[in-house]
C-alpha cells in the first residue's frame, strides 16, 4: 500500500469528515457536492475511497439517500457529534470553510422560487417570489408569450433576485 499525502489517512478517517461535513449543511447535497467537499479537505483522500465509504455510511444508516442527494440520519448526526473532534484541526477548518460556503448557497436558493405554467389561452405564467427565510417579501406573477421566455425570466430572476427586490422597492419609493 502506498503512503497517503495529508492528514486523513483510513476510511475511518473519511467517514467521520464526511459526516462532518453533512452535519453542517442545511439541506441534503448531490454526490458531486459531497465529492467536492470532502475532496477538497485533504490530498489523502482518494475519489474511490470516499466513494466506498459514503456507500458504507449509507450500508450502516449514518447517511440516507433518494438516490440523488444524500443527507445525514438521526444516527449519523450522533456519531458526527461524537466524533468530529478527532479530525485534525486544519482539516476541520477546511471542511467548516467549504460547508459555508455551500450552506450559504442552498440557502439563498431555498428562499427563491420560479415556476412556470402554461395559460390556457396561450402563453405562460411565470411565478416568482423571494423569502427572507421567514415569509415571502416579494411575489409576482408575468407573462411569457413562449416557454423559452418563460426559462429566461426564471433564470434572470434566480440570479439576481435580491438586487429586482431592491430595485422594485426603491422605484415604489422614490415616486
Amino acid at each position: 500500500m502506498e503512503e497517503r499525502l495529508g492528514f486523513i489517512h483510513d476510511k475511518l478517517e473519511i467517514k467521520i469528515l464526511v459526516l462532518f461535513i453533512l452535519r453542517r449543511l442545511p439541506e441534503p447535497v448531490t454526490f458531486d457536492v459531497l465529492s467536492d467537499l470532502t475532496l477538497g479537505c485533504d490530498e489523502g483522500i482518494s475519489y474511490f475511497d470516499f466513494a466506498d465509504c459514503v456507500s458504507e455510511l449509507v450500508e450502516t444508516e449514518h447517511i440516507s439517500t433518494d438516490g440523488h442527494t444524500y443527507k445525514l440520519t438521526e444516527k449519523g448526526v450522533r456519531n458526527a457529534d461524537i466524533t468530529e473532534n478527532s479530525l485534525p484541526f486544519t482539516v476541520r477548518m477546511t471542511a467548516e470553510k467549504n460547508a459555508s460556503e455551500v450552506r450559504l448557497q442552498l440557502n439563498r436558493a431555498s428562499m427563491i422560487t420560479a415556476t412556470h405554467e402554461i395559460r390556457r389561452k396561450g402563453g405562460y405564467t411565470v411565478d416568482l417570489s423571494l423569502s427572507d427565510g421567514v415569509s415571502e417579501i416579494i411575489s409576482m406573477k408575468l407573462y411569457a408569450a413562449s416557454e423559452a421566455q418563460a426559462r429566461a425570466l426564471e433564470e434572470g430572476f434566480m440570479k439576481k433576485a435580491e438586487s429586482i427586490y431592491n430595485n422594485v422597492i426603491k422605484l415604489i419609493l422614490d415616486m
